[in-house]
């Protein structure tokens, strides 16, 4: 499965690349239906402390998925991005038409 991971205007991790990979990797493994994946990696400046932003977008038969989440490190974007991303998939299966 090809998944196309960009960081904005921020220097590339190999370690992020790995770390979305792996959990991605999961995803397609549960979804085989899943086609392509685009994963953005963002940072911005939040009085809260929160500002690193993960966006992933997955290409399926039908409409896009899409989530975001915005939280105080990487891995933790990336896991409530995942998490997001699964729920949105469990309801599309339920609603996906077996043709016989």
């Amino acid at each position: 499965m090809k998944a196309n991971i960009q960081f904005v205007q921020m220097p590339t991790s190999e370690y992020m690349e790995g770390y979305v990979q792996e959990k991605l990797e999961k995803l397609y493994k549960k979804y085989d239906w899943i086609i392509k994946s685009d994963v953005f990696f963002k940072k911005e400046n939040d009085p809260k402390g929160n500002g690193k932003i993960c966006d992933v977008e997955l290409s399926l038969p039908g409409p896009k998925i899409y989530a975001t989440s915005n939280e105080k490190n990487f891995e933790l974007a990336v896991k409530e991005t995942i998490s997001d991303l699964e729920k949105q998939l469990k309801k599309r299966k339920q609603e996906m038409k077996p043709y016989i």
